[in-house]
């Protein structure tokens, strides 16, 4: 649960800061970089999971949950969603008005941008949480020591041998892993249609 709450934390904030970014500001290769963001989002990690994995043995961080935590500062994926989510509520007058207060660009961002961001803040948490919550292969890749392996490499030890399998285990597993999802979407769904309603028109 820790990991998945980190994760979802970090991914909404700097994916709403780095679409902040190239949605706020014109400055030379904002089109490269949206270009690139796009092509990241296409390509499927485990293209890319041999490179992963030397770059955090070379960081020292295998075997850690902080593996499986930082890289989601740079998820390009929430990136693209916050940045057509911005598109569609960007109220450039709003900011112009806080810098003509005298606003520095970080207060303008926490104070105006994200409260007015709020329902696509909710959505794209809830899309990160399942997303952390659910990983099994980067954890499967990264995280040797057994104890600490997150809830779905455990589910997966309960399959027993090759010639039992503890299908009551694995039930309880699996029911244990979906109701944390449940219960968030439950939660928090509601902000989805307000973050669909609000997007779809603006002022």
């Amino acid at each position: 649960m820790t990991i998945a709450v980190l994760t979802t934390v970090i991914t909404v904030y700097f994916a709403m800061l780095t679409a902040y970014g190239i949605v706020g500001y014109n400055f030379k290769g904002k089109k490269t970089l949206y270009n690139t963001i796009i092509v990241l989002v296409m390509i499927p990690m485990q293209l890319s999971i041999i490179g992963f994995y030397q770059w955090m043995s070379k960081l020292g961080l295998t075997d850690s949950y902080a593996s499986l935590i930082l890289p989601s500062i740079a998820s390009a994926g929430s990136v693209f969603f916050a940045k057509q989510y911005l598109d569609s509520i960007m109220i450039q007058d709003l900011i112009d008005a806080g810098r003509i207060d005298g606003a520095s660009e970080l207060g303008i961002f926490h104070r105006i941008m994200l409260p007015i961001a709020k329902p696509g803040m909710f959505t794209m948490g809830i899309f990160a949480f399942v997303a952390s919550w659910n990983n099994f292969f980067n954890a499967f890749i990264l995280i040797t020591s057994r104890d600490k392996y997150t809830l779905p490499m455990l589910v997966q030890t309960l399959r027993g041998d090759v010639y039992r399998h503890e299908y009551g285990a694995i039930y309880l597993g699996l029911a244990a892993s979906v109701i944390p999802i449940i219960i968030i979407y439950f939660l928090f769904s509601r902000y989805i249609v307000n973050g669909i309603s609000m997007g779809a028109v603006k002022e």
